[in-house]
């Protein structure tokens, strides 16, 4: 009986995997992997400059801490993100400024990493002329052009660009005005103030960080982070141009958008909110320069006839990075609105969808001596929600609404310390009784 079981099961693995031969390619196609998606991009832009030779990382020249870090970078690249690495100053060794500042070149090109290959590039850098750190950031830029998905640069370097008067932190903010969603990140290799001072800025210009590095562990453990982040991003905002007026401005639906605005400027954008839907919108914009000590921004709420309907304001004095504020709008439901959402019959009727302008602007003001062009980083988060503040919601049991139910509890509280009083003096009575 046994004898005959292993029979029947051998029987039916020879049919199963005839029946497996016989498949048409196509099925077996697809069991295939899905294709890759879009990768994140990341470019490694290394100093390779003659004060590379400087030996004060961990008693070896910054030039071996820096290859060290890279071969533990290499090994622990995710598999989701392309990499590639560019160099400033690794060629040309001469006195010819103008030849050395356009010393910046791919050693290895974005794409899906071989490992080996990209060691092997690395190995072969020796310190050698200039620090083109304004030209090599567009070269990064471009060598990331293509794709939508996250792109970072991660600029390593141990001193300021020598190849002014094309600034690497206009530069910076010249990539954040484009609005391609391109982040900075700088290292700085025993930095001195004036490099520390510059690589801050362009970190500052693209929503990206500063890090000092003195040990080749910092080193390599702060790249792994920002290549990892990149691997993980968070939403990337949508850049969007407001306009000059509230007739003209671009409808936002939910999402995080990204602008630039000049000192004292006004910017205009608009969304739709049906009755009984909740706007909140708020804005935040980057101080990526010098600017005078008091400062305010301001976001409005106004329907398209111009009436105000709630505002949200900031201010300060002194130093700033960024400055942010925010508001919150519930349009009443249908049932519950009146004439006041038109007032100037506009014909849509209370259950029309309401379009709401947002006026962004700012009070900053700068020095003379600093550009104000292109303008400062804005970015603004628009939410539209199904509104809370409605009868039965618990968010609804605030001090607006919920007057009955403070007066419950105080009720409540009586009535409870009456017959908790009653009931200590009948105790009180029936012990004295005994």
């Amino acid at each position: 009986m046994i004898m005959k079981k292993y029979l029947a099961t051998g029987a039916c693995g020879v049919l199963a995997a005839a029946v497996v031969g016989l498949l048409p390619a196509s099925a077996a196609a697809a069991d295939d992997p899905p294709p890759r998606a879009e990768a994140s991009k990341v470019e490694l832009v290394l100093d390779v400059s003659g004060s590379m030779r400087a030996r004060d990382i961990d008693g070896a020249s910054r030039m071996s801490a820096a290859k060290r870090a890279f071969n533990e970078v290499l090994d622990s690249v995710p598999g989701d993100v392309d990499l590639g690495i560019r160099t400033l100053g690794a060629d040309y060794p001469g006195e010819d400024r103008k030849v050395g500042c356009k010393d910046t070149r791919a050693l290895y090109p974005v794409g899906q990493l071989d490992r080996t290959e990209a060691k092997t590039a690395v190995g072969t850098l020796s310190p050698t002329g200039w620090t083109p750190i304004g030209p090599a950031l567009l070269g990064a830029a471009d060598d990331l052009k293509e794709g939508s998905g996250a792109r970072r640069i991660v600029l390593i370097t141990d001193g300021e660009d020598t190849c002014a008067p094309l600034d690497p932190c206009v530069v910076a903010r010249e990539l954040a005005a484009k609005g391609v969603g391109l982040v900075v990140d700088t290292l700085g290799l025993v930095p001195d103030a004036k490099t520390r001072s510059q690589l801050t800025c362009i970190a500052g210009a693209t929503g990206g960080t500063y890090t000092t590095v003195q040990h080749t562990k910092e080193l390599s453990g702060r790249v792994k982070q920002l290549v990892d982040r990149a691997a993980d991003p968070v939403a990337a905002p949508v850049a969007q141009e407001g306009a000059e007026d509230c007739a003209s401005a671009p409808k936002l639906k939910t999402g995080l958008y990204s602008d630039r605005e000049r000192f004292a400027e006004h910017r205009w954008y608009k969304v739709d909110v049906r009755p009984g839907q909740e706007l909140r919108a708020s804005v935040s914009i980057g101080a990526d320069r010098a600017v005078n000590k008091d400062y305010g921004l301001l976001i409005r709420a106004v329907t398209e006839q111009g009436r105000e309907i709630v505002r949200g304001s900031e201010s300060g004095t002194g130093r700033t990075d960024a400055l942010s504020t925010g508001l919150r709008y519930p349009r009443p439901p249908a049932d519950d609105a009146d004439a006041s959402d038109d007032p100037e019959g506009s014909g849509g009727g209370v259950n029309a969808t309401e379009p709401v302008c947002l006026q962004v602007s700012n009070s900053f003001s700068a020095p003379s001596s600093v550009k104000t062009t292109p303008g400062m980083p804005l970015e603004l988060t628009i939410d539209v929600v199904d509104s809370p503040d409605e009868p039965g919601d618990i968010a609804s049991f605030g001090l607006g609404r919920g007057w009955w139910l403070l007066g419950a509890l105080v009720v409540i509280g009586l009535l409870s310390g009456l017959v908790w009083g009653w009931v200590s003096r009948w105790r009180v009575a029936v012990w004295r009784s005994n």
